[in-house]
């Protein structure tokens, strides 16, 4: 199994968005958080089977939710490097914006 590091901007994905859900509907931001922890299980123990959607970077979507989870596979570490969880109609040129 690969180990998993989230950056700190996908970090604030995550937590932006479970606060978003939170404001629609109690409880909705867990389920949200809960969804994203399943998923990146799912990709350390399989990154292999993951389709590669931009140069070197993966996608995986998120359950229940309309949000990719973007992440790169550093084979030689054994690692999963996830650098964003962005909602499925947002661009990934919105990468471009963010501050690292």
């Amino acid at each position: 199994m690969y180990k998993s590091v989230i950056l700190p901007l996908a970090k604030e994905d995550i937590r932006s968005t479970a606060k978003w859900y939170n404001k629609q509907q109690k409880g909705l931001g867990k389920r949200f958080t809960r969804e994203v922890r399943k998923k990146v299980a799912h990709i350390r123990k399989n990154p292999e089977n993951i389709i590669t959607r931009y140069r070197d970077v993966k996608t995986a979507i998120v359950d229940v939710f309309p949000y990719m989870i973007h992440f790169i596979v550093d084979e030689e570490n054994k690692t999963i490097i996830i650098s964003a969880v962005f909602a499925m109609a947002q661009s990934p040129q919105n990468w471009n914006t963010r501050d690292e």
